[in-house]
């Protein structure tokens, strides 16, 4: 596909999906009319991912920090999660598309939660992309959660080790992302997924959120083929 090897497609791949509030306000919009514009770069990022045989997407979809937005926009994220998991769920399990959270969803409307688990225990057992969504979800706090439930275990200190505390996260039994996207040309990472993106590849894009569809997608992947990779000196070059 447009000069990918795909023997060599990252098996996980998150994204940031940053850029929505400005895409608005370049078109003299408020910035919930971003984040509705925003739905369909999710469902172009899902079609593509599963084009491509990506195992693994997680999208950061809310953050602890966005309850600091005004509150008419947190109720409209809100509502636009409710419906899109409503409307769009049977496209998704009809396509293989397992559903799944990350986050601490204690902390989301009720009616939110309940579509959420209704969603997650409709998806297939036999999938072709596991889609994550990190929900009123921090990094900060899934490694302060980690080491609570460590610590509630019983655990000596002499026990713990980066395994130990890598089964105790809200991404256990995933394996870690290859490639982390992030649009709207921001340089940083805002508190997202700290421990499993150590040896990530990263991929800052300059288009804004609602603008971003396949071709930005697969020149992502092209540009992390095309990387030497490295761990503790040693190379793996291009994922070899």
């Amino acid at each position: 596909m447009n000069g990918l090897d795909l023997d060599r497609i990252p098996q996980h791949v998150a994204i940031i999906m940053d850029g929505n509030g400005r895409w608005a306000n370049n078109k003299g919009q408020d910035r919930v009319f971003g984040h509705l514009n925003g739905v369909e770069s999710v469902r172009e990022a899902v079609r593509t991912a599963g084009k491509l045989g990506i195992k693994y997407l997680t999208l950061y979809a809310f953050s602890t920090e966005n309850w600091s937005r005004p509150m008419e926009e947190v109720n409209a994220l809100m509502d636009l999660l409710l419906r899109t998991l409503v409307s769009e769920s049977k496209d998704l399990f009809d396509n293989g598309v397992k559903l799944q959270t990350i986050g601490d969803l204690s902390g989301l409307p009720q009616n939110c939660v309940d579509s959420l688990n209704e969603a997650i225990s409709n998806s297939p057992d036999n999938h072709k992309l596991v889609l994550t969504l990190a929900l009123n979800y921090s990094s900060k706090w899934e490694i302060t959660s980690a080491v609570k439930a460590l610590m509630g275990s019983g655990i000596s200190s002499e026990e713990v080790d980066a395994d130990s505390i890598a089964k105790n996260l809200a991404t256990a039994g995933m394996p870690d992302p290859e490639l982390m996207i992030r649009t709207s040309g921001e340089h940083r990472i805002s508190n997202f997924m700290l421990w499993q993106l150590a040896y990530a590849e990263f991929h800052f894009s300059s288009v804004l959120w609602p603008d971003f569809r396949e071709e930005h997608f697969i020149a992502a992947i092209a540009d992390y083929q095309n990387r030497d990779r490295r761990f503790g000196g040693v190379s793996q070059q291009k994922n070899q």
